[in-house]
C-alpha cells in the first residue's frame, strides 16, 4: 500500500544480508514518490569460492527467502522486487517462471525478478546477440547462459569474475569491470549484460554505453526499470543507462 514517503508505490525489495548495493542503486535513482522496504535473507557464510561454495550459498538463500518475504510484507508493499539474481536464473526460463509463481501465490503481489527484467530489457532495446558477465562461479554462469538461450537470445559469451565471497562482490573495482566488458565486446555483440546484484555497475554501465555505442545493461537498473514500468510508472531516470532514460 502507498504511504506518506511512497505515495505512488512502495516496493518490497528482497536482498541477501551481504548485499549493500541494491538499495543504494534504487535510492540513487531518486524516483519521486516511490519508496523501498528491504527484506533481508540471512547469509551466515558468504563463501562462494568454487562451485560447491556457490551451491552452499544458494542453499542459504533458499532457506532464508521465505522469512525475508514474510518480514517485508509487514510494510504492505505494492510489489516485490527480487534484489538477488542467481536464484532467478536457476532452472532456465521455467525455473524463473516457477519461482515467480510461487511468490505471487504466496503473497498476492506482482513480482519482479532479475531474469525476467533482463529479458524484457533486451526486448525493449531491440537486442538479440548478448554477452554476459557475473561475479559468479561456473556452475551459476551455466544457468545464466541457459536462461538467456532458452529466452531466445544468442549468447556469445558468459564470463564469471569468480568472487570468493558474496561480500567481495561489492569490492570489485571499476577497472576490472571495464576490462571485462572490453574483453566481451565485439562487432557481433548487440548488448553487454551484467548480473549479480551486489556488483556496483549502474553508473559505470551508463558511461560505457556512451563509449561503446551500444546497450550495457546493469541488472539493478533493469529490475528498477521493470518494476516501474510494470507498475505503470513512466519516470525517466538519468545516469543509470539508456534503458531507464529512454524506455
Amino acid at each position: 500500500m502507498t504511504n506518506a514517503v511512497g505515495p505512488r508505490a512502495v516496493f518490497g525489495v528482497i536482498v541477501p544480508s551481504t548485499n549493500t548495493v541494491v538499495e543504494h542503486d534504487y535510492w540513487t535513482a531518486r524516483v519521486p514518490g516511490v519508496a523501498y522496504r528491504a527484506g533481508s535473507m540471512y547469509i551466515p557464510d558468504p563463501t562462494m569460492a568454487d562451485d560447491a561454495g556457490f551451491e552452499a550459498l544458494l542453499v542459504q538463500i533458499r532457506a532464508a527467502v521465505d522469512t525475508a518475504v514474510r518480514d517485508v510484507l509487514t510494510a504492505e508493499p505494492d510489489r516485490l522486487v527480487m534484489g538477488m539474481s542467481a536464484e532467478t536464473f536457476w532452472g532456465g526460463v521455467e525455473g524463473n517462471a516457477a519461482f515467480e509463481r510461487r511468490l505471487r501465490e504466496r503473497t498476492g503481489r506482482p513480482v519482479t525478478t532479475g531474469a525476467s527484467s533482463c529479458r524484457a530489457a533486451l526486448h525493449a532495446l531491440g537486442c538479440r546477440r548478448v554477452a554476459v558477465f557475473s561475479p559468479y562461479q561456473p556452475i551459476a554462469d551455466r544457468e545464466v547462459g541457459r536462461f538467456f538461450t532458452e529466452a531466445g537470445f544468442a549468447v556469445t559469451a558468459v564470463t564469471g569474475l569468480r568472487c570468493p565471497t558474496a561480500t567481495d562482490i561489492a569490492r570489485v573495482p571499476d577497472e576490472r569491470l571495464r576490462a571485462t566488458v572490453a574483453a566481451l565486446d565485439g562487432p557481433d555483440v548487440d548488448a553487454i549484460v551484467q548480473v549479480g546484484t551486489n556488483l556496483s555497475f549502474v553508473a559505470l554501465a551508463d558511461r560505457l554505453e556512451r563509449e561503446l555505442g551500444k546497450p550495457v545493461v546493469a541488472i539493478n537498473a533493469a529490475t528498477l526499470w521493470h518494476a516501474l514500468r510494470e507498475h505503470g510508472l513512466p519516470d525517466r531516470v538519468t545516469g543509470a543507462g539508456s534503458l531507464l532514460r529512454e524506455h
